[in-house]
């Protein structure tokens, strides 16, 4: 899958939120060349525990696979001049720095736009480049508390809990992928460059969706309500005989089904639960019933009685489970990466699928300064002994 082949990414951002959405550009065939500082490089390399057993953080590696990395000091003026004739031959730059940092390096947008107009730049941040919040420090737990997301997960009158996935920043670099294939599809057309201000909050907001939509309609202000959900009934997890699942009765013809496969014909006409609506009225009634049921099976028995009468039900699964779930491996969501000092590793799969064909190959996450040399000579044109001046000044490692 080369969507992106031949777009060139300078890739500036550390942590999680930028550097899963370049990772996700170069999934889909861009050239990423990460850009990082010669003193440690991003701090991702030492997040842990796990490391692997030469002290590589597992972190680091979920969300840097298929990468250059080229150790460039930006605070150094001859650092800054191979980063800037990297721009020359760029399509993206890809950042997260705090609002104010580029521009005290001298690489902000418009500079970089008049070396090369049809420069592409995003600019990741926590509250964006403009507003009352502008400068705050923010990771993914600020934004999920934030964006609402902390105030309606885990269950009702229980304390705020942040969703075990990192949200906050995950979003953040779909959005920011989305926008760069966005801005490189307008470029085709018109030769512009653009820039791209995400913030991450905004993306947090926007992933309220129908649940900012109902709070205009009604003015409750939502709640947590465990696994539930506000407009329908029943549609949650449920503890079986040994594990739980979930049923989703998301549409009239399913609840009929459902009482069938529970046992319970008698629920399809009850007057209290005859509708959504009336099952949505009466959930405190409905919820206990249907809980009680669940016990008498194992969640496999559930599940083929389910699966027999066409009703939406899963397991649910803990993570060693999906990794090694049937489906999960014909989607292709589990791949070996061949590491140069492990061996072949399992890592994660693309979900994007296009013409049939599964992606491309997993190549490791970079090490520091792996591709320096590389890159520069064969990019810029820079002899070797530029390139071991710029060394022994300390403007590249």
């Amino acid at each position: 899958m080369n969507l992106l082949e031949g777009v060139r990414v300078l890739d500036l951002s550390r942590m999680l939120a930028g550097p899963y959405g370049s990772m996700l550009l170069g999934d889909m065939g861009a050239e990423v060349i990460k850009i990082e500082e010669p003193d440690g490089g991003d701090p991702m390399r030492a997040m842990g525990p796990p490391f692997l057993p030469d002290g590589e953080s597992a972190y680091f590696l979920a969300i840097n696979r298929n990468k250059k990395s080229v150790a460039i000091d930006l605070t150094r003026e001859a650092g800054r001049t191979v980063f800037l004739d990297l721009v020359r031959e760029a399509d993206v730059v890809w950042e997260n720095f705090r609002p104010g940092v580029l521009e005290r390096l001298g690489c902000e947008y418009g500079r970089l736009a008049a070396l090369n107009p049809r420069l592409i730049m995003c600019s990741i941040s926590a509250y964006g480049q403009a507003g009352p919040y502008r400068d705050w420090p923010a990771f993914d737990l600020a934004l999920q508390a934030m964006g609402g997301a902390m105030s309606i997960t885990g269950e009702a009158g229980g304390r705020p809990v942040r969703m075990g996935l990192p949200i906050g920043d995950l979003a953040g670099g779909m959005f920011g992928a989305f926008a760069v294939a966005g801005a490189l599809y307008r470029r085709s057309g018109t030769g512009e460059g653009a820039y791209i201000d995400l913030s991450l909050l905004d993306c947090q907001v926007s992933l309220l969706t129908y649940i900012a939509q109902y709070f205009w309609t009604d003015a409750r202000v939502p709640e947590p309500m465990g696994s539930g959900h506000t407009s329908v009934v029943p549609y949650q997890a449920l503890a079986t005989r040994d594990g739980h699942l979930i049923v989703a009765v998301f549409a009239e013809k399913f609840w009929a089904r459902f009482c069938r496969a529970v046992d319970h014909p008698e629920w399809e006409h009850d007057p209290r639960f005859r509708t959504n609506r009336d099952r949505v009225a009466n959930r405190d009634v409905l919820a206990p019933l249907v809980e009680a049921v669940f016990p008498a099976r194992t969640t496999d028995e559930w599940l083929a009685r389910f699966h027999a009468h066409d009703v939406p039900a899963a397991p649910v699964l803990t993570v060693d489970r999906v990794l090694s779930n049937p489906q999960v491996s014909h989607r292709g969501m589990v791949v070996e990466m061949r590491h140069p000092r492990h061996g072949p590793l399992p890592t994660l799969g693309t979900p994007i699928k296009v013409d049939g064909t599964p992606g491309l190959g997993v190549t490791p996450p970079p090490r520091l300064g792996e591709h320096t040399d590389e890159v520069i000579a064969q990019l810029l044109k820079y002899s070797s002994e530029r390139i071991a001046d710029l060394r022994r000044v300390g403007a590249i490692a």
